[in-house]
């Protein structure tokens, strides 16, 4: 199943992409958005409603990022590829680098990012999005895909020198719309090897970062194994797994997301999410 967050005549509501548009289910079932059925049963509750007629067109809806839901964590896990750990001059690291973005940093597909004014470093970072669907407090890896309820794609857009204020990367990661996830959760069934997976961002049709998850130096299983060690993982939690090489910081010269450009991630299996950029002024 392909399950989309989104607003529609003013509502805001998440439902399945079908034939013909979007089934809406927070109208069918009630519950007020996809990190409430996550947390009450579990997404395969949507299931029945896959032979429904579309409520909307999907050019009639506007995409909200996939877990729109402020209380979720968005743990991003960085230098998680060698491409990309060394051409930001890193050694490679002995346990994930983990660290937060907040719901208002984020987007969703279609809905402009925001070059800061304060910044001309907006940076795109393509990745993998994993959403959690069930409580995980000290998972091995032998069983952790068990808690994943699908998979999606994210943009972890960067302002690159914010984050490099300090040794921690929190202010460059969390601009209001610098990033975006979505357009929609694809469920874990339909991704049966989340590490045989090929990721392309393209800037302005031109593909920048192309890579296999399968280069990922910690793989899914073993990034939900570390982090329910430390903290609870609850339905609708999000672990952002990293981006491959080619971001702009590492060119010569650098290459930075301007207003006017447009940015796409693909992942197999997953879809396209695409981005204008705007001036946060214009915005």
């Amino acid at each position: 199943m392909r399950v989309v967050s989104f607003e529609a005549q003013g509502t805001t509501s998440f439902g399945l992409v079908v034939a013909g548009g979007v089934v809406d289910c927070g109208k069918r079932i009630g519950d007020g958005d996809l990190r409430s059925v996550l947390a009450k049963g579990g997404i395969d509750r949507l299931a029945r409603h896959q032979a429904a007629p579309a409520d909307h067109a999907l050019d009639e809806i506007r995409f909200l990022p996939v877990v729109p839901n402020p209380a979720a964590k968005f743990l991003c896990i960085g230098l998680n590829y060698r491409p990309h750990m060394l051409e930001m001059g890193r050694e490679p690291p002995t346990h994930p680098v983990v660290f937060t973005r907040f719901a208002s940093s984020l987007v969703g597909h279609e809905e402009p990012l925001q070059k800061p004014d304060v910044s001309e470093q907006l940076d795109f970072e393509g990745e993998l999005a994993v959403i959690i669907g069930r409580n995980a407090r000290h998972v091995r890896r032998g069983t952790a895909l068990d808690y994943v309820a699908g998979y999606s794609c994210f943009n972890d857009g960067s302002v690159r020198d914010f984050q490099r204020h300090s040794g921690q990367f929190t202010p460059g990661k969390n601009f209001v719309a610098s990033g975006s996830f979505g357009p929609w959760l694809v469920t874990r069934d339909e991704i049966p090897d989340p590490s045989a997976l090929d990721l392309k961002t393209r800037l302005n049709g031109e593909i920048v970062q192309s890579e296999s998850t399968g280069e990922l130096i910690f793989g899914i299983a073993e990034l939900i194994e570390y982090i329910s060690t430390w903290t609870e993982l609850v339905p609708g939690d999000v672990i952002v797994t990293g981006t491959p090489g080619g971001v702009g910081a590492g060119r010569k010269p650098p290459l930075w997301m301007r207003p006017g450009d447009r940015v796409e991630v693909e992942i197999t299996g997953l879809g396209c999410l695409g981005n204008p950029v705007t001036a946060e002024n214009a915005a």
